[in-house]
């Protein structure tokens, strides 16, 4: 039975969705450098789709290595059990058979210790790739809080003057709305990414991460949408 579309997140969809955003961005604001973090965001939602594919995929070599590795170990472990039985005819006192097995025991601890380092090379070298992604996503999303800190409808809205240091106002209060409405597109895009590199892989490290960029963009979204409220409010008073 095939598996439906629209029951997981599609990354040549959400590339496509930033490509189509990236254009509306320059039709309606050529001079912003909004587009230029658009187009950021793209060329991540690229590397975000590498890594995907890196993340479903398995890793041979690593997995063909850590499987040697494992037999070799498996077959000393072996021979030490092999050898530990046959003490009564080559070891005499009790102490000395305590020595050998302790030893003996001691060796199998560590090896134990090299096979679970062994079993997770794969998920810790996916879990770096993820991360990095994570962390781009991350200052992209603070980069795009930093393009509407000083898109303030209050300051639009008001009739007091402005100061020396005060930001230009080139902004209508339509243009406004829709430079907002933009930044939390970008934003949301940009959650949307993040969940794709948990989408194929179960780890909770990277999962962990993944809820801090949505709960990051969650509420850098709100306060955008404060914003778009109080514009709306302001052209309905002025109605």
């Amino acid at each position: 039975m095939t598996k439906s579309k629209y029951r997981a997140l599609d990354e040549a969809k959400i590339i496509e969705t930033l490509e189509r955003l990236r254009n509306r961005i320059r039709e309606r604001f050529p001079r912003s450098s909004l587009s230029q973090v658009s187009e950021e965001l793209i060329a991540v939602a690229r590397e975000t789709a590498e890594c995907v594919a890196y993340l479903r995929s398995p890793h041979w070599p690593v997995r063909v290595f850590a499987g040697a590795a494992i037999a070799g170990m498996v077959v000393v472990v072996l021979w030490m059990v092999t050898k530990t039985m046959q003490l009564p005819s080559h070891i005499e006192g009790q102490a000395e058979v305590v020595q050998v097995i302790d030893a003996t025991a001691s060796t199998a601890v560590f090896i134990g210790l090299a096979v679970l380092f062994l079993l997770t090379i794969e998920p810790r070298l996916k879990r770096r790739q993820a991360l990095r992604i994570v962390h781009q996503l991350r200052s992209l999303a603070h980069v795009i809080d930093m393009h509407q800190l000083t898109k303030d409808p209050e300051r639009l809205l008001s009739s007091e003057p402005d100061t020396s240091s005060s930001p230009e106002r080139t902004m209508s209060a339509s243009e406004l709305g829709r430079y907002l409405d933009y930044c939390s597109e970008l934003l949301s895009t940009a959650s949307k990414l993040s969940a794709l590199l948990v989408q194929h892989f179960d780890d909770p490290v990277v999962l962990g991460a993944v809820d801090d960029i949505e709960a990051l963009t969650t509420g850098l979204s709100g306060k955008i949408w404060q914003k778009i409220r109080m514009l709306d409010s302001g052209r309905v008073a002025r109605a």
